[in-house]
């Protein structure tokens, strides 16, 4: 059986029978390789558009060295991503944050924890979402006056501004219940609101009592087009702001809602009774999730992007 590496010998004859035009099969078996091996190898450690052994071993030995000289992941680091897991944070947040560890070995140690009994695993989110077929007939009715998204201002999508908002509700497996979201585009910080069903007025209410003191951080609303949301013009005129509405099933219309919703739902699982809801707790939901750090944030919480725009009590205010 051939060595696990390659080995410079072995270079030269790849180069000179892929030079000939062999195939990487043939290439493979003349060298009593797997062909990923070789494909990987010419992969790699090409330089431009050509293959040199020499330089191609070259560059192995110095991924080897670099390798040899990374730092071990000891008990200190361990503990430390245990904690911010417990903290709720993703593997890839933990890696793009605070360079711990990469995400992969982070899931791996997981996985390895689970095999052993362990319950970090736990810590990982599980959505399972139901989605919605496209082109289906809204039977809910329409919603008078509408405006669509798409004649927003363009600054909206640039998200060059705070305060471009996006809403939806989110409901429990049974019971009236539902829970009001509100995400800024800019920052991604997600709001929540209790009312106690699903109807306009209740809604509406909700919304203006979470946004009602941030109407100077209000320009632009968008939902999708539930009948909860009938009361448009008068949260538009409370707010001072302008009220869109996405197509029917077209959640990417809303994509910062959607994934907050789905970042929520950790907390707030269809399974749960949301009549027992409070505010505090609703307000403990929004601080797990406006200091966790995004990646689409380049590893910044919503917070300090808010921060970063002065605004520096937004989300503490109710």
């Amino acid at each position: 059986m051939a060595a696990s590496r390659l080995n410079l010998h072995e270079r030269y004859r790849i180069h000179a029978l892929h030079e000939a035009c062999f195939s990487i099969r043939s290439i493979a078996l003349m060298l009593e390789r797997a062909p990923s091996t070789i494909s990987r190898e010419l992969r790699r450690n090409r330089t431009g558009r050509r293959y040199q052994p020499n330089v191609a071993h070259q560059l192995m030995q110095q991924r080897r060295l670099r390798a040899s000289r990374r730092g071990r992941i000891d008990a200190e680091c361990i503990r430390q991503i245990e904690a911010l897991l417990a903290e709720d944070h993703s593997p890839a947040q933990i890696a793009g944050r605070a360079g711990l560890a990469s995400h992969e070995w982070i899931y791996q140690y997981i996985y390895a924890d689970q095999r052993r009994g362990g319950t970090l695993f736990k810590q990982l989110r599980r959505r399972r979402r139901k989605r919605r077929k496209r082109g289906l007939r809204d039977g809910r009715g329409q919603l008078l006056h509408r405006r669509h998204w798409s004649t927003r201002p363009a600054i909206v999508e640039t998200r060059s501004r705070i305060g471009d908002w996006e809403l939806d509700t989110m409901r429990a497996a049974s019971g009236k219940a539902v829970v009001v979201t509100m995400t800024e585009r800019r920052s991604r910080l997600h709001l929540l609101a209790y009312s106690p069903d699903g109807t306009a007025e209740n809604v509406r209410n909700a919304i203006l009592r979470r946004l009602g003191r941030l109407r100077r951080v209000v320009h632009t609303l968008t939902s999708d087009n539930g009948k909860e949301f009938a009361d448009h013009q008068f949260i538009a005129c409370a707010l001072k702001s302008d009220f869109y509405f996405a197509d029917p099933y077209s959640a990417w219309q809303r994509g910062s809602n959607e994934n907050g919703n789905g970042l929520a739902r950790q907390y707030l699982p269809r399974s749960m009774d949301f009549s027992t809801l409070t505010d505090d707790y609703l307000r403990w939901v929004e601080q797990r999730l406006y200091n966790r750090p995004r990646k689409i944030l380049g590893f910044k919480t919503p917070l300090e992007v808010l921060n970063g725009e002065s605004i520096n009590t937004v989300a503490n205010q109710s």
